[in-house]
């Protein structure tokens, strides 16, 4: 089983920077393969970027620009540094690994 924990949520001012963690733990074969996705409340949870295990990224047109998908093998953490934050990034963020497991959530929130 597989557990994910994230880390690094809060609050940030319009134009500030965040990175959230991604820790991931149990029976792991790899974590090439990871995503982040984000949930407001009355809103379905969206896809902000994803990882492939060539290291390929891809990111919610939203965030293009400003987000930056990362990870480090060797500690199975995988990362997601925010910059130029809005109002409109405030969110509930999670992480995901297939076939299934999320991790708790991190609440971020963009306000002056």
């Amino acid at each position: 089983q597989v557990q994910l924990v994230e880390s690094g949520g809060g609050l940030a001012q319009p134009g500030g920077s965040l990175r959230l963690s991604c820790a991931a733990s149990g029976n792991i074969f790899s974590i090439a393969f990871m995503s982040w996705h984000r949930q407001v409340p009355g809103k379905q949870r969206e896809l902000v970027a994803v990882i492939t295990q060539s290291g390929t990224t891809n990111y919610a047109d939203s965030v293009k620009g400003r987000f930056t998908i990362s990870r480090d093998i060797a500690k199975n953490t995988v990362y997601l540094q925010m910059n130029s934050l809005k109002p409109e990034d405030t969110a509930v963020y999670y992480c995901y690994k297939p076939p299934g497991t999320w991790g708790q959530g991190t609440q971020v929130t963009v306000s002056s």
